[in-house]
């Protein structure tokens, strides 16, 4: 836990929650078991589209679309998403979700491995939305930097693994210790990487959020 439970029922119990139809798709995903963006991410991505007003977004994990279709609904009606997923039974249900929605013209979900396909994308995203396998952030790292233009952000979230980032790799299950290894090396990157400035928060499961101050690399 990361932040204290009474705490974190405070905050989320302020919330105005989201749409009819976001908060039908959020209990269902939830009764599935599907992992989906947690209260107080959604809050702060609300937050974050008002302020940045982003037109492109690539997001790394769609699962059954419920943050893609978030950040359409509180997103420019202009924006348009890239998602990519790779889990095979919730494709067909997220293609069904965004057709529900009616935002099939603002979203272009992208089947297949994140790794092939962020290294067959070009062109530049205003930001950058990053929820998948926890233990490929390292590797899609440099891909990722190459789609950001100076000013864009990366938001990278389920970065603390509930707490286990800050504890020694002894005492860390060890079927979680590679995941362990690769985020403490993520994280140490996008505090040091030159082009990135960055803030680690203990947002839900943790988040950082990374801004390009930096076209290139001099």
């Amino acid at each position: 836990m990361i932040v204290e439970e009474r705490m974190r029922t405070y905050i989320n119990s302020l919330d105005m929650g989201n749409t009819s139809f976001l908060e039908e798709l959020e209990r269902k995903a939830l009764l599935d078991r599907v992992p989906i963006i947690r209260k107080e991410m959604q809050s702060f991505l609300k937050m974050f589209l008002a302020a940045t007003r982003p037109q492109t977004i690539l997001e790394v994990g769609t699962a059954v679309g419920f943050s893609t279709l978030l950040m359409c609904e509180y997103g420019p009606a202009d924006l348009k998403i890239t998602t990519i997923e790779n889990y095979e039974k919730r494709i067909p249900i997220a293609r069904e979700n965004f057709r529900k929605a009616g935002r099939e013209s603002q979203i272009s979900l992208l089947t297949g491995d994140a790794t092939e396909i962020l290294g067959k994308l070009d062109g530049t995203y205003d930001f950058i939305f990053m929820d998948a396998a926890k233990g490929q952030y390292i590797h899609w790292l440099p891909d990722v930097l190459r789609l950001m233009h100076k000013g864009s952000i990366l938001v990278s979230d389920n970065v603390l693994q509930e707490g286990d980032i800050i504890e020694s790799h002894y005492l860390v299950e060890r079927r979680n210790r590679t995941i362990y290894k690769r985020m403490r090396q993520y994280l140490y990157e996008l505090k040091h990487n030159p082009l990135l400035e960055t803030s680690i928060l203990p947002l839900g499961d943790g988040a950082a959020i990374s801004v390009k101050k930096e076209e290139s690399y001099a």
